[in-house]
This record gives structure tokens, sequence and C-alpha cells, in this order.
């Protein structure tokens, strides 16, 4: 059938030609159709998992297949959620080694996009809990690989462009309770968030910032330092059953809201209750699992609060020679345009780790702008700036990156689209991929 399909910020649409095989031998068959691209959850950004001519959608390849208590480790379908692999094993005292802002991702959207978490820095993106994946090739064939075989290294973090990701064997992480000890750090500027995040040795670090500030408060934010709570930091009652969180309501925004409900003005008053309301949390507080890791996961259908239009996420990551006055340039840019974004997020990265993936030694920034004419004119901007200071672009986010920008900021390209033209290229293509050449 032809659906209309967006990623997660419904920009752009795409009218496409759905498939949802059940089996191999149909999914064989959809491949030989090319090209293709295969489609997880729908929670990347853009277009990285739309095609108009072939998309898959994997929803019925969701199985769990093998658990190995001694290990953690876990042999999962594709289309297994991040969400699924916590409900079955956090109760036994598993967690995913790495995950994303949401746990709506299944597990061949996040090895496709080496996904990266609040730990990167310590622990690496996907590709480091990774044992094995199998994917489906060109010819219909079936290979496993393993960290450095080439199919390996080119699909972890290759946006679907190899094959299909059938199966993959991961390790969890062993916890003892569903608790985050987390400590909150009020920075009043960018370069005292930059301190606190090196002198960081817990697992997980991530800042809310203020992108609207400016001058003495440019970059104001708020750090959220965690760590997995052990049972003798609970109370009584949370002893004697670790795993058990407060259930929370889950909402869903009922329409699209209307564009004037997004200005400067209503940013602005946002980012200020926002920091008040970091302040009077500082200090040290458990938090429960669901909501330190997925925020917004309690919020269906979040992404239509920027409206019919849509959204586009800019996501860079900045190598640490340049990080501080490249952050700068881009808050000063987004603070004098007055189109700032609620949900501004910075991270600190550890290094680069597979071939083609978006993480590198650095400081990430991530921001969210509703679809206008202005606001693609400010993306192009912070584009110019990320690619001054030597900084890359997470292909998961993107939506409306030029080709001769990305290739700007990224000299792995030309590896990449040459080992494409060995066959993949004319059965894998997405809207993504044609749109940048790749």
């Amino acid at each position: 059938m032809r659906r209309e399909l967006s990623g997660w910020g419904r920009f752009p649409r795409v009218d496409c030609a759905v498939t949802a095989p059940r089996d191999e031998a149909a999914l064989r068959a959809a491949i030989a159709t090319g090209p293709v691209i295969a489609r997880g959850n729908g929670r990347a950004y853009g277009d990285a998992a739309t095609q108009s001519r072939g998309t898959i959608e994997m929803r019925h390849f969701n199985r769990l297949l093998a658990f190995d208590p001694e290990t953690g480790q876990v042999a999962a379908e594709a289309g297994v959620l991040l969400a699924d692999l916590i409900e079955a094993f956090l109760p036994r005292g598993w967690f995913p080694w790495v995950t994303p802002g949401t746990k709506f991702v299944t597990l061949g959207g996040a090895i496709a996009a080496d996904v990266h978490g609040k730990n990167h820095r310590r622990d690496g993106a996907f590709r480091s809990c990774l044992d094995w994946v199998e994917v489906m090739q060109q010819d219909g064939s079936v290979v496993r690989a393993a960290p450095g075989d080439d199919l390996f290294e080119w699909t972890v973090g290759g946006m679907g462009l190899t094959g299909v990701i059938l199966r993959a064997g991961l390790r969890l992480r062993p916890v003892s309770t569903g608790w985050i000890r987390q400590q909150m750090v009020p920075a009043p500027d960018l370069a005292t968030a930059m301190e606190v995040f090196e002198r960081d040795t817990g697992t997980y670090a991530v800042a809310w910032f203020d992108c609207l500030g400016q001058g003495a408060s440019l970059g104001r934010s708020l750090v959220m330092l965690g760590d997995h709570a052990t049972p003798e930091g609970l109370t009584e009652a949370q002893r004697a059953a670790p795993f058990d969180i407060p259930r929370r309501r889950r909402l869903k925004v009922p329409m699209d809201a209307p564009a004037f409900a997004l200005n400067r003005f209503t940013l602005k008053a946002f980012n200020a209750l926002y920091w008040r309301a970091g302040l009077r949390k500082a200090g040290e507080s458990l938090v429960d699992w669901d909501s330190y890791f997925y925020p917004l996961d309690t919020i269906a259908e979040w992404n239509r609060i920027y409206g019919r239009p849509g959204f586009a996420q800019f996501q860079c990551v900045l190598p640490l020679a340049t990080a501080r006055p490249g952050l700068e340039a881009l808050l000063k840019a987004i603070s004098a345009s007055g189109q700032g974004s609620f949900l501004a997020v910075l991270k600190r990265l550890g290094a680069q780790e597979s071939r083609f993936s978006f993480p590198m030694e650095g400081y990430t920034l991530a921001l969210d702008f509703p679809v206008s004419p202005k606001a693609l004119q400010l993306l192009e901007r912070l584009d110019a700036i990320t690619v001054d200071h030597g900084g890359r672009f997470y292909l998961a986010k993107d939506s409306r990156l030029r080709s001769d920008t990305l290739r700007a900021s990224d000299p792995r390209v030309g590896a990449f689209v040459e080992m494409r033209e060995t066959g993949p290229r004319y059965r894998f293509a997405s809207g993504q991929s044609e749109r940048i050449g790749i």
C-alpha cells in the first residue's frame, strides 16, 4: 500500500510504497524490488527511514530469541523495542548498556544509528554492547557479522544502507535496583557547565541549557549526573521491591499546536521556569529509571507541540579543541535569532569507535526548531558554524542537511560511498541517502 510517512520530526513527509513482511521469504522478495529501506518505529527524526519506492516496516520481526543469565547477552529480532528489553529483563536485574533518550526505538534502529546515551564518554555508543548482527544483503542472503568484520563495522552507524538488520546479540548491564542516584548541578554559564562535565567521573551526565541566555548567562545549564543506585541507598520500602517504581501518568498531546504558541516570549518564559525548578532540585536525589532516561516518553505524540509543519532537530558534535568557542558561537547565533528550543541538550562524548558513527570526543549539542523558512535559514547558519569548528552532524536527527555540507564536515563520507558502490547502493536507499548523496 501507499502511505504518507515521516520521521519523528514530521518533516519532510513522503508518499511511500510500504510493505510489512512477516518472514524472511517475504522480506527477500521486497528487497528484490529495490531500492528499499527498512523502518523500525519511526523514531529517526527526518527521512532516514522513508523511501518512496519501497519502505519495509519491520514490526513483525519483534521476537526475543534467547537470553544468557550469566553474561546478560540477549538475542533478539530487529523490531524489538528497547522498552521490550526493559520490561522483560529489568525485573531480573538487567538494563540496556546504552540507551538514547527514548525507549521506543527498535533494536535495528539503534544499531543503524549507533545510538549513544548519557554515558558515552565512559561506555561508548551502542556498538560497545553488540556481539553480532545478522543482515539480509542485496542478494537475499543472510550474513552474521561480528566486531572487526567489514559488514559489522559499516552496518553499525550505517543508517540501514548496508542491508536489512534482522537480528542481533547484545549485552545488558547488571543493575541491582530500578533507581538512579541523581546529582543536579546548576551551572550559571557554559564555562561552568563544561567544568562540571570535565570533572565528572559518574556513569551518566547530561545537561539541559537555556538556549536564549545571553551575556553572563550564555549557556546556563542544569547538569544532571547519575549512577545506578544500590539497595543500600534506598528506603526500607524501596529495598523490599527495588525494581518497582511509581507508575507515571501517560499523557497525550491531543492536537497540533497552533503556530503562534511557540515564540520567543513563550520560550523565554519556559526556560526561566525550568531553570528555577532546577535550582529547587539542586543536590542529590533518587530518581526512577524511567524519569531519568526517558522524561518525554510519558507524553505520547509530544512532537505535535511543534504544529502541523513539524520540527527539525539540529544535532552536532564539536571536537574538544574547538568545543567551547564553537558552542559559544552556536548559542549566540541561536539567541540572536530568537528561535530557541524547549529541548536543548548538551552532552560530553568519548572517543570515536566505529567507521561511520556520529560520536567523536567532544561536546554534542541538540535543539529542536519548528519548521519555517526563518528556522531553516538559521539551521544553515548553524551548519556553517559547525563546519568552521571541525564538527559533524548526527544523521539520525537530520532532515535537511545538504550534500556539500556533509562532505565538508566528515572526511569519512568518501569511504562509505565507495563501500556502497559494491552493491548496497542499488538495493538500499532512503530519502536521506538520496538527498545527501550517500
